[in-house]
């Protein structure tokens, strides 16, 4: 066995410790190095991890013992770390989306080189969504005719400290829930043609609900309830809903609706969850047993799998998501239908692997 792959962690807030749990004991990777704005936090986190050390940005993205850079910094700084990063030869795995806007997006891409970019969510290589991508490429539905996808809740302000970039450019319900839904249906359905979409901003400011800013409002920069159509190259019809402003919703996530069969597909926020398919005629829906994907996962999984030469959360996806969720926004202003310019290939299926398996190898 080789020596385990290095990484450099830029960005420590709260989705930086389900990273670590996957990737802080992991045979084949080790953590080398980490920056963040708040150097304290780089050091406190450092600390916890033998042989890490605490550093810049610049320092992180030239370090020697850094192959890979994991980018968990906000919307906003996404492409400016990952261009850092591959300037230096270094791969790139980051949070979703791959960037604020579509230009930087593929200024990231075109910028690769021999370098890997690979960005989150990853979720959508876990054994929920892999699953249900199983039983649609068997053709247990029939031949794909659509889908819907719904995503509601009343705001993350609610829950988050500092909720202040999920309400601007980059954030959003569309741009921090979509990529889960919208990923999915791509690996459920394959890549988008064009799109429609329409949106409102009932709100103009939001008020902070919990920790030491608790009471603080914020001020809204983006619509936070967006609707849109998803047309297909295969030709299956997708229909979404990512909000903001409702208090709940009974839709299920995703439902794939083929010629022969309905299948409803677990929160792809989620790397689990059961799989449900009904037929016509039947007076239930019957559970469909795991048999894809990465069971018991968690976030840092596809970074993972990129290593192990998997690829599956591949960047040229999330510009694909990217440009969708764009051209959402752009055809809720314009009132215009618009053909998408970029497409993605779907990556191959992940083999049912237990969580021994994936954690040991």
């Amino acid at each position: 066995m080789g020596e385990p792959h290095g990484i450099g962690i830029v960005g420590l807030g709260v989705i930086s410790g389900q990273y670590l749990a996957t990737l802080g004991t992991h045979p084949g990777v080790r953590i080398a190095a980490t920056a963040d704005l708040d150097a304290a936090r780089a050091a406190a986190v450092a600390a916890e991890i033998p042989g890490c050390r605490a550093s810049t940005v610049d320092e992180l993205v030239a370090d020697p013992n850094v192959q890979t850079v994991l980018n968990l910094t906000v919307p906003a700084a996404h492409a400016e770390v990952a261009l850092a990063a591959l300037r230096h030869g270094k791969n790139v795995f980051g949070e979703k989306p791959l960037a604020p806007g579509l230009s930087e997006a593929r200024s990231v891409i075109d910028a690769a080189g021999s370098a890997w970019v690979g960005c989150a969510p990853d979720t959508v290589i876990g054994s929920g969504i892999q699953t249900a991508r199983a039983v649609v490429d068997e053709g247990e539905i029939g031949r794909p005719v659509a889908a819907v996808a719904t995503w509601v809740s009343a705001g993350h302000e609610a829950w988050h400290p500092n909720p202040d970039f999920y309400y601007r450019p980059g954030g959003g319900p569309l741009f921090d829930m979509g990529p889960y839904y919208l990923t999915s249906l791509f690996h459920l359905l394959g890549p988008v043609a064009r799109v429609s979409g329409a949106s409102s901003r009932p709100r103009d400011v939001r008020l902070i609900a919990s920790g030491p800013r608790a009471g603080e409002e914020i001020a809204v920069e983006i619509d936070t309830h967006v609707t849109g159509i998803l047309e297909h190259v295969g030709g299956a019809v997708s229909t979404v809903t990512f909000s903001f402003d409702g208090a709940a919703s009974e839709a299920a996530p995703i439902e794939v609706h083929g010629e022969t069969g309905t299948l409803s597909v677990p929160d792809p926020n989620m790397f689990d969850g059961e799989v449900r398919l009904r037929r016509p005629g039947d007076d239930r829906w019957s559970p469909i047993a795991p048999r894809a994907g990465y069971a018991n996962a968690g976030r840092g999984i596809g970074l993972l799998d990129f290593v192990s030469g998997g690829r599956r959360t591949d960047g040229t996806i999330a510009l694909h998501v990217l440009e969708i969720m764009t051209a959402l926004a752009e055809s809720a202003q314009s009132g215009r239908r618009i053909d998408l310019t970029t497409t993605a290939e779907r990556p191959a299926l992940v083999p049912l692997t237990t969580e021994t398996q994936w954690r040991m190898r």
